[in-house]
C-alpha cells in the first residue's frame, strides 16, 4: 500500500492579492453569467422598436442612443469575459460598420444555451465542435437563402430601398428621408469603380434648429462657420493649408524693453508689422486667394490677409484639416510662408451660404455639367458630399448621425458584397430551421451543440417581436412565423413590427432586405466569441499596479511652508 505524501499547503506560486477561479462553477458559469448581462443590456435596443439608453459617460457627456456600438463603448466593461464580447462586436463594427448589436444577442444567446449543456454533463469541447459545425453550416445555408441583389447601375430608389431597413432598426420613422439623403450623397461621390467607395467622402454637419425635413445634400465640404476675414466668396483660386498658428511668433522667455523716447516708442511694432506683412505678401504673391488655418489666426495677421483680399477659415479639427486637404489636393504646412506650386491646392468654389438661419462655408470642385466647369483647370475631381442634418436637440442629431454612419456603411459593404437576405428575422428563423435539422442528421455529443445552436438563432425573431409588441406576444409570433416557415416557399416570413395583421409579413414583397456580408460575420464574430469564453476554465487575476494613494496636501504642493 501507497503512502500518502501530506500536501504543502502554503505553496505559493503566484504574488500576493492575486485572484484564482477555476472549475465549472466558478470560472465558466461566472462568465457565461457575465456575457449574459451585457446581451440582456444591450437586447432591449435591438430593431425599430429598440428601446434608447441613457448613458452618461466617465466624461460627465450625456448620450441617448439604442445604437449598441455607442453603447458598448461609452460603458466601460471591466469583466474580462464579457470584453471579449465587446471586442467581436467592435470587430463587426470596424468590418461592416452595422449587425453590431446581433453579435452581442446572438453571442450571450449561444452561451445562455451552452450553460443548460454544461450542467448536464456535457464537456465544454463537445459544445465548441458542436458550435462550429452549426456555424459553418449556417454561413454556407445563408449564401442559398440570397434572392436578391442590388441592381448594377445603381440608382437612388434601389440604394433607398437597401439602406431602409439598417436605418430604420435605429431611427424608426425617419427612415424614408435618412435612407433617401444617404442615397444621393453616396451616389454624387461614388466612383467610377463602386468598390473604391470610401465611407469618408460622405460628411455630417449638425446645424441645431428647424427639423429634419430641413435637412439637405450640399456637394463638397461644409464647415459650420463663417471665414474669419472680410473675404467671403472665391472662384477657382489656390488652397493653402497651414497648421501653425497664423501670429506674430510669441518668444518663450519673457523681456524687458526699455523705451526712453516717443519716437522708440512709435517705432516699437513697426518691425512686427513690416515683418509679418513681408509673410502674407509674399503668400499673395504666390497666387493664393484661400488659407485655410487649422490654429488660430491673430489680429494683424487678419487686417493683411483682409488687405491682399485672401479668404481665411479656421478649421480646428485635424480629421476635417486632413479630409479638406484631400478635397483641395493641398499639403498641410507647419510654418507659416508662400507654399511651393506642389503644396498648394486648388478650390474650384469658397462661398458661404446659409443654411436655415445659420451661415455656413461650402469648399467645391466642379464637376462635368456645373455651371462654370472648365475642364483645363488644375482642380482634381475629387468629391466629396456633405448631409446637412437639421433637429430641434443636440443628442437627437447626434443620433441621427450615428443612423447615417450605419446607412454608410452599409452601402460600402453593398459595394464589395451587393448579395441581399430577407430581414425582419426571416433568414435567422430559416436558418434554425435547417441547422435543426442537419444536427438531427449527426452523430455523437456535438449534435447537442448544433441544436443548441439552431434555438438560439431564434433569439433574433423572438426580440424583434418582443420589443415592437410586448414579450407575451413574442412566443405566439414566433410560433407561427414556425408554421409559416415549414410550409413550401415560406423562406421570407419574418416578423411584423407594425403588428398590421397577424404579427408577421413576407420579408421579400415588403422590400425589407438585410446585407448577406453583414449577417455572416455576425454569426462567424458571435460564434467565436461564445467559444473564447467556453473554452476559458480558470481566471487569474494579478493585483491591480500602482501603490498607496498620494495623500492629499492642502494648499499648493509647490508653495514653502
Amino acid at each position: 500500500m501507497s503512502l500518502k505524501v501530506p500536501k504543502n499547503n502554503n505553496l505559493q506560486l503566484f504574488k500576493d492579492g492575486f485572484k484564482h477561479l477555476q472549475g465549472l462553477d466558478e470560472a465558466v458559469l461566472r462568465n457565461i453569467q457575465a456575457v449574459n448581462e451585457l446581451s440582456d443590456l444591450v437586447r432591449t435596443s435591438f430593431g425599430p422598436n429598440g428601446r434608447n439608453k441613457l448613458l452618461i459617460n466617465h466624461l460627465g457627456r450625456l448620450f441617448v442612443t439604442s445604437d449598441a456600438a455607442t453603447i458598448i463603448r461609452e460603458i466601460e466593461v471591466v469583466h474580462p469575459a464579457a470584453k471579449l464580447l465587446v471586442m467581436s462586436s467592435q470587430a463587426q463594427e470596424t468590418e461592416m460598420g452595422d449587425a453590431t448589436n446581433m453579435v452581442l444577442i446572438l453571442a450571450g444567446e449561444l452561451l445562455k444555451k451552452a450553460e443548460h449543456l454544461l450542467i448536464m454533463g456535457l464537456h465544454p469541447s463537445e459544445v465548441i465542435k458542436g458550435y462550429e459545425l452549426a456555424s459553418a453550416k449556417a454561413q454556407s445555408e445563408l449564401e442559398k437563402l440570397s434572392t436578391f441583389s442590388l441592381p448594377s447601375p445603381l440608382t437612388h430608389e434601389s440604394l433607398t430601398s437597401a439602406l431602409k431597413p439598417a436605418i430604420a432598426s435605429k431611427q424608426y420613422g425617419y427612415e424614408d428621408k435618412l435612407a433617401s439623403l444617404v442615397a444621393e450623397a453616396a451616389l454624387s461621390i461614388m466612383p467610377a469603380n463602386p468598390k473604391n467607395f470610401n465611407v469618408d467622402n460622405v460628411r455630417v454637419v449638425k446645424i441645431m434648429g428647424g427639423s429634419l425635413a430641413g435637412s439637405k445634400v450640399v456637394q463638397g465640404m461644409v464647415f459650420g462657420r463663417e471665414p474669419e476675414g472680410m473675404v467671403k466668396k472665391v472662384t477657382r483660386g489656390k488652397v493653402a493649408v497651414f497648421t501653425a498658428a497664423l501670429d506674430i511668433a510669441q518668444t518663450e522667455t519673457k523681456g524687458t524693453v526699455l523705451i526712453k523716447n516717443a519716437d522708440e516708442m512709435l517705432n516699437f511694432t513697426t518691425g512686427e508689422e513690416k515683418q509679418i506683412e513681408k509673410i502674407f505678401k509674399e503668400i499673395a504673391d504666390s497666387g493664393i486667394k484661400v488659407i485655410i488655418a487649422g490654429s488660430t489666426v491673430g489680429e494683424l495677421a487678419l487686417h493683411y490677409l483682409n488687405r491682399f483680399n485672401i479668404a481665411v477659415l479656421k478649421v480646428l479639427s485635424k480629421f476635417e484639416l486632413r479630409r479638406l486637404c484631400r478635397v483641395v489636393n493641398a499639403t498641410p504646412l507647419a510654418r507659416v510662408g508662400a507654399p511651393t506650386p506642389e503644396e498648394a491646392g486648388w478650390v474650384d468654389i469658397f462661398e458661404t451660404i446659409e443654411v436655415g438661419g445659420d451661415r455656413v462655408t461650402v469648399l467645391r470642385q466642379l464637376t462635368h455639367g456645373d455651371d462654370g466647369f472648365d475642364p483645363t483647370t488644375q482642380g482634381e475631381k475629387n468629391r466629396t458630399a456633405t448631409i446637412v442634418l437639421r433637429g430641434a436637440t443636440s443628442n437627437h442629431l447626434d443620433d441621427l448621425e450615428r443612423a447615417i454612419d450605419d446607412g454608410v456603411n452599409v452601402i460600402k459593404g453593398l459595394m464589395k458584397d451587393a448579395r441581399l437576405v430577407p430581414g425582419a428575422g426571416a433568414s435567422e428563423l430559416e436558418l434554425a430551421k435547417r441547422v435543426e435539422v442537419y444536427g438531427s442528421g449527426l452523430k455523437g455529443l456535438s449534435q447537442h451543440g448544433v441544436k443548441r445552436f439552431a434555438s438560439a438563432l431564434e433569439v433574433i425573431p423572438r426580440t424583434l417581436a418582443e420589443n415592437a409588441l410586448g414579450g407575451s406576444q413574442g412566443n405566439e409570433v414566433l410560433s407561427r412565423l414556425w408554421a409559416k416557415h415549414e410550409e413550401s416557399g415560406g423562406e421570407s416570413w419574418g416578423v411584423d413590427v407594425e403588428a398590421e395583421t397577424d404579427g408577421t409579413l413576407r420579408a421579400d414583397e415588403h422590400k425589407i432586405y438585410d446585407s448577406l456580408a453583414a449577417k455572416t460575420w455576425a454569426i462567424r464574430l458571435a460564434t467565436e466569441a461564445a467559444n473564447s469564453v467556453l473554452s476559458v476554465d480558470s481566471i487569474i487575476m494579478s493585483k491591480p499596479a500602482g501603490g498607496p494613494k498620494v495623500p492629499q496636501q492642502a494648499g499648493n504642493w509647490d508653495a514653502d511652508d
